[in-house]
């Protein structure tokens, strides 16, 4: 073999394992400090069950679907709820790093910048599973069952864990872009709650007002609720409204996740790049 030739190939695989080895040593570092902080864990699992038990035995006798069980219908927006919600944790750790000046120590190290920021998605990734774990055992503690197969079932988890890694990017563009994680998670709030409620996760689009109704029928929270249900065979009787998203949802959200991991990763990281300078 030619010298030259083993030369130029050892710097590319030594580069693409070093950028492992960064994404790894960075996500073991984020869960570690999950780990130090069991507030954050205690409260990133009690929300999904108190919404849970909330809306499905206090509201649940109220609230009547046509064609559904409220329970069976109620416990995809919470599962959209909560990993969008959870997925938040990654802007405001950003945030946090900044401040403490994590990233400059980051950036005195021979890391790629990239690789700090997938680890945060990564971690944030794992949290969301353990928080659907949570909610899976609550759902079933109360009633909740799907109705078609383990594929589609399991289906349904991985769109819904898939949609709340894209979404993280968003959150880490936009904790890389704020000032404090006190300002994050009040854009956050008032961005998120009237985005998750103006949708179809906790009452049928049909019965809201026809603005709110058309802003709900396109909004993507609604077509991934939809899709989850549809997946989870939690539907019933149930029609679906007649617009694109809510008739196509789950190529709705494939298309949604595609378009956000073009736009924002590449954004996340040229606005990281900037932070360093």
């Amino acid at each position: 073999m030619n010298p030259d030739t083993t030369i130029a190939l050892d710097p590319g695989r030594t580069a693409v394992r070093d950028w492992f080895t960064d994404v790894h040593a960075v996500t073991m570092r984020n869960l570690t400090r999950l780990k130090r902080s069991p507030d954050v864990i205690g409260f990133a699992l009690l929300q999904p069950i108190m919404f849970v038990l909330l809306f499905s035995q206090v509201y649940g006798g109220a609230i009547r679907v046509e064609g559904s069980n409220y329970t069976e219908f109620l416990m995809a927006g919470i599962f959209a709820q909560t990993v969008i919600f959870g997925s938040t944790i990654s802007g405001s750790y950003m945030a946090e790093d900044i401040r403490d000046g994590i990233i400059d120590r980051f950036r005195s190290l021979p890391m790629a910048p990239s690789a700090v920021l997938v680890a945060r998605s990564l971690s944030d990734f794992i949290l969301n599973i353990v928080s659907i774990t949570v909610m899976l055992c609550t759902g079933f503690l109360v009633g909740w069952r799907f109705r078609e197969g383990v594929l589609d079932f399991v289906l349904g988890l991985l769109l819904l864990l898939v949609f709340a890694w894209a979404f993280s990017w968003v959150m880490i563009f936009i904790g890389l872009s704020v000032k404090s994680p006190e300002t994050l998670n009040q854009a956050v709030f008032i961005i998120l709650f009237p985005l998750t409620f103006i949708s179809n996760a906790f009452v049928p689009s049909d019965t809201l007002p026809t603005v709110l109704r058309v802003i709900a029928e396109w909004n993507p929270i609604s077509a991934l609720v939809q899709a989850v249900r549809k997946l989870f065979g939690n539907l019933g009787d149930m029609p679906a409204p007649e617009v694109w998203p809510m008739q196509h949802p789950v190529p709705t959200v494939l298309v949604g996740i595609a378009v956000v991991l073009l736009v924002f990763p590449p954004l996340a990281v040229r606005k990281f790049r900037r932070k360093q300078v």
